[in-house]
């Protein structure tokens, strides 16, 4: 739904009124990353950490043993990042998603009717 031009202009006054009265926080409520951005940015640096935490494990396996135990630790520690912004990334998803309507009738009889509809052939 659109904004009449009256509420238009009274969204511009508030805006500029917050830009004047705390311009960092107009500037971080003005930012246009979504947190999908914000997110895969962080689980693509993760990854990256892992595949230097990977390099410094195998060149550890042939130098010096401390480089190993380095390279685990930051494969651990990327492996965490990535998989807390992955999950970040689906809660907002599932969140914006519209959510189905609760069926009144019970899982089973669902599943019953639409066993004996496709045995009947109109599905």
């Amino acid at each position: 739904m659109a904004l009449s031009e009256e509420e238009q202009k009274l969204l511009a006054q508030l805006e500029a009124s917050l830009a004047a009265e705390d311009p960092k926080l107009a500037q971080t409520l003005g930012s246009r990353n979504t947190p999908r951005q914000i997110h895969g940015r962080r689980a693509t640096l993760a990854g990256l950490v892992f595949l230097l935490g990977l390099v410094l494990l195998v060149a550890g396996m042939q130098t010096v043993w401390v480089l190993s135990v380095l390279g685990f630790v930051l494969m651990f520690t990327a492996t965490i990042v990535a998989l807390g912004s992955w999950r970040k990334v689906t809660d907002a998803q599932t969140a914006t998603r519209p959510q189905a309507k609760p069926s009144s009738e019970p899982f089973m009889g669902r599943m019953e009717d639409r066993w004996r509809r496709r045995q009947e052939g109109d599905l």
